[in-house]
Order: structure tokens, then sequence, then C-alpha cells
């Protein structure tokens, strides 16, 4: 039974939505077309820090499941939750300036050591406990 962990897919879905939508904002903005990734500063910053967040779901979602099946779901939600606000905030940073992405980036970074360390402690526990 993995209701918490679906929703928390579906919220992924649409942070990964919102950030899309805000690169094709700015490039309806600054008259950037595709395939093209350059052009306006802030276009840049938008279209880096969306590519950023995506490359990083894939990790953050595998980890997410691996802790909420193998260890607790309740407290991979909430790193999840945590992740999802501080990319948010990532998000929102960098799209101000280059630097004010840092902060949120070295918070989701831990969580995301913190949610391998949960996914790593339920896998034991269930291979060498069973």
């Amino acid at each position: 039974h993995q209701t918490l962990l679906d929703c928390y897919y579906s919220c992924v879905v649409l942070f990964l939505a919102y950030f899309v939508l805000q690169v094709i904002y700015a490039r309806r903005k600054y008259k950037i077309s595709p395939p093209k990734t350059t052009g306006h500063p802030e276009f840049e910053r938008i279209f880096r820090a969306q590519v950023n967040c995506s490359e990083y779901f894939p990790i953050f979602i595998s980890l997410l499941w691996v802790a909420g099946i193998f260890l607790h779901q309740g407290v991979a939600a909430a790193c999840g939750l945590l992740y999802l606000y501080t990319r948010f905030k990532y998000f929102q940073g960098y799209i101000v300036a280059a630097q004010g992405r840092l902060g949120p980036l070295y918070a989701s970074a831990w969580l995301l050591w913190l949610l391998l360390g949960l996914a790593v402690a339920g896998l034991l526990a269930h291979f060498l406990l069973s």
C-alpha cells in the first residue's frame, strides 16, 4: 500500500510541469524560439534552473521510492516534501541571480544524501533481517 508515495509522484510531475511552463513563458517573453537555449540572461537562468532540477528528479524519485518501500513511507514523504520545497526555492533563487541557488542547492543535496541513507538502511534491514 503506497498511497503516500503515489501522491508524491503526482506532486513531482506537477513540479516538473511548473518548471517547464516557466521556460515556455520566458521563451515567449524574450522571443527565444526552440531549440535555442541562449539569449537574454534571465531566460538562460530560468532554462538552466529547469534543466538542473529535471536532472536530479530521477535520483530523487528512486531514493524516495526505495526509502518509502523498504523503510518508512512517512519518513520518506517528509524528506520528499522538504526536497521539493528546497528545489522550488532553488528555482526561484536561480531566476533572480545565479548565486541565489546556492543555499537551496546545498539543502537539497543534503536531503538526497539523507534519502540515500534511509534507502540503504531500509534495504539492509529488509535483506539482512528477513
